[in-house]
This record gives C-alpha cells, sequence and structure tokens, in this order.
C-alpha cells in the first residue's frame, strides 16, 4: 500500500480525534485566557505542544509567573508517558524508515493517535499518523483559541459536557481491539481497576502524581502481559 492510501487513511482515522480534541480543548483555552494568554498565543502554544495534561501544567506555570526551568522540568515529569508510547511505536516502524520520518511520527505522538496507530496491523506507516496529525492537531489548536474567545460565554453544562468527550473517544479507541483479543481485554479491565486503587488508596494518591501513576500502570502491566502473553514477531510488509 503506497503513502497516499495511508494518509488518506490517517484522515479519515483522525476526524474524530479531531473532533474530540476541539470539544476537550475549550477548557484549556479558558485556562489560558485566565493565565493571560491571547488566542494566537494559545493556539501557536497548542499546535506545538501536543498535550492535554502537559498543556494545562504549562498554562499553570505561566499562570504562576514561573521559570523556564520550572516550565521545561513540569513539562517533562507531567509527560513521560510519552516516553513510553514512543518506545512501543518504535517496535512497529520500518527498520527501514529515515530518521526525519521517526522524528516527524514522535512529534504527533499523542494518547489517542497512539491508540490508533497501535491497532495499525503491521508496520506502521509514518504517512497515517501526518494524515491523523493534519486534522487532530488543528483541531486540539483551534478549540483552544476559541476557547479563549468565546468559553467562558458557554453555560457551565456545555463545558462540562464536552470535557467528558475525550473519555469517549478513549473507549472507541480500546473497545474494538478489546472485543476481538482476550489478552487485551484483560489488560484493559486490569488497567481500570488499578488506576481505580491507584486514585483510591492514600498512601498513592497522595504522594504519586497522576502522570506518574499513568507510567508505574503501564510498565507493569505491559511487562506481566509480555511475560505471560508474548506476541510472535511476524513478517510485516511496508
Amino acid at each position: 500500500m503506497d503513502n497516499k492510501f495511508w494518509y488518506k487513511k490517517g484522515l479519515k482515522d483522525g476526524i474524530p480525534i479531531a473532533l474530540g480534541y476541539f470539544a476537550v480543548a475549550f477548557t484549556l483555552g479558558i485556562a489560558a485566557e485566565k493565565a493571560g494568554l491571547t488566542a494566537f498565543q494559545t493556539f501557536i502554544a497548542t499546535g506545538t505542544t501536543l498535550a492535554s495534561a502537559g498543556g494545562y501544567a504549562g498554562i499553570s506555570v505561566i499562570a504562576a509567573g514561573g521559570t523556564y526551568f520550572e516550565m521545561f522540568l513540569t513539562m517533562l515529569i507531567v509527560n513521560a508517558r510519552y516516553i513510553l508510547m514512543s518506545c512501543s511505536l518504535s517496535q512497529k516502524i520500518s527498520p527501514k524508515t529515515s530518521t526525519l520520518h521517526r522524528m516527524g511520527v514522535a512529534f504527533g505522538v499523542t494518547d489517542e493517535i497512539f491508540g490508533i496507530s497501535s491497532a495499525v496491523s503491521g508496520y506502521l506507516n509514518p504517512f497515517y499518523n501526518y494524515g491523523a496529525m493534519t486534522v487532530a492537531i488543528p483541531g486540539w489548536a483551534s478549540g483552544a483559541a476559541l476557547g479563549v474567545l468565546v468559553g467562558n460565554i458557554l453555560p457551565v453544562s456545555v463545558m462540562s459536557a464536552l470535557s467528558v468527550g475525550i473519555f469517549g473517544m478513549f473507549l472507541a479507541i480500546i473497545v474494538p481491539p478489546a472485543k476481538e483479543n482476550k489478552v487485551i481485554m484483560g489488560g484493559v479491565i486490569a488497567s481500570f481497576v488499578l488506576s481505580f486503587l491507584f486514585n483510591k488508596l492514600p498512601i498513592i494518591a497522595n504522594n504519586i502524581s497522576s502522570g506518574m501513576q499513568v507510567i508505574i500502570l503501564t510498565v507493569v502491566i505491559a511487562l506481566v502481559l509480555a511475560i505471560l502473553f508474548p506476541v510472535k514477531e511476524e513478517e510485516n510488509d511496508v
């Protein structure tokens, strides 16, 4: 299959992500406006920093008048989970893929794009990610910018409804592969249960950040599943 095919497929699969991003980014835009950012500044910031939790953390540092070092350290910690996602995707990319394309894919690693990329069978063509990024990034950035302009006008009930839209998108990503594979289903259920426990146990919830909890759970669950249910390496066609 050629690059054009994969780009179009990425565009198609990225549309639901873009719509979800557009809705969820409204709340980020409101936070940016309160921190003193303009719509244009917010558009550039969110278009070059593709992270929801990281975006909120960065805006919080700006609002608090933090230093560049504080910004760097905060973003590094909050977005550390993307290192794990990138490592996972590196195993799906053909060894023949150039460093430039690898960097392009790495730039657009988000939770949702990682989800649809992981579901692609065989080697991952970079143009699939480029297609998804073409619609997802503008959806995220424009939603945040619009949140700066009109977010405070919307009723609280509407904002609450928009904020949960991202969870529906996550379910749409994980349910199909989970229905086809019992191992994936077990991993999903285990992640839900353990994540709930992590948030309820005081010793963990009060001492470990949510971002670090995600990293710990990801590593532990993936390691256990890899040991108990190893996947045989197969030949893939680019």
